[in-house]
């Protein structure tokens, strides 16, 4: 695979991905974000052995969807800070998940905008498996909220944040990233057993049901 910056914010650039295999699809037709892919070099399909679960309607053509992408980001500035870009959006498609490809691409792309002049770079997630695949890639929670599901992230664009260690094997450690499993745990949201389970196991037992000391 190879990384493409598509476009900056304004630049017009658009992408038609098939939804069938990507959350978020109809986000990326819209031209006023920046976009930036990872996709095949000579333009060839990205997963050619992809069998979709539903046929497509009449009325769409297949051809029409950009079928050489395998992730893609969108991002544009913080309305109240035009030094600070927001990744807006991040996809993978549905038979590349858990290939690291998510994280390759937001490293790839974090760097462009920084070259770009930017100094901060934020993104919002809504599930415990992104917040952690984000502090892999240098972001930290802040404290802050932005929906009654999602945690706040930051880092500067040109190096990781203070408080976005991992260890020895990679994993993410540390109090800031152990405060953002915990906001999860213990937020609005009704989690399914998958995300207790993955968050319990790297709170650990004494804080797996919220009862262990801080």
């Amino acid at each position: 695979m190879e990384y493409a910056f598509l476009g900056g914010p304004d630049s017009g650039a658009t992408l038609r991905l098939d939804y069938r295999a990507f959350a978020y699809a109809g986000k990326f037709v819209v031209g006023a974000p920046g976009k930036a892919v990872l996709r095949t070099p000579d333009g060839s399909p990205a997963v050619p052995e992809w069998e979709p679960d539903e046929p497509l309607p009449p009325t769409v053509e297949a051809s029409a969807f950009d079928d050489d992408v395998v992730a893609a980001v969108s991002f544009s500035p913080d309305r109240t800070d035009p030094d600070c870009c927001r990744l807006r959006y991040v996809t993978v498609h549905v038979a590349r998940r858990g290939e690291g490809l998510g994280p390759r691409l937001i490293d790839r792309t974090v760097a462009r905008l920084a070259a770009d002049g930017y100094d901060r770079v934020k993104i919002a997630v809504n599930n415990p498996f992104a917040y952690a695949a984000l502090h892999k890639c240098g972001f930290a929670y802040t404290g802050d909220r932005t929906g009654i599901a999602e945690l706040e992230l930051e880092r500067p664009a040109a190096e990781p944040a203070a408080g976005a260690e991992t260890g020895e094997e990679g994993e993410p450690v540390g109090d800031r990233y152990r405060a953002g499993l915990r906001a999860f745990r213990d937020g609005d949201r009704d989690l399914d057993p998958v995300e207790r389970e993955f968050i319990a196991a790297r709170l650990g037992d004494g804080e797996a049901d919220g009862t262990g000391e801080e």
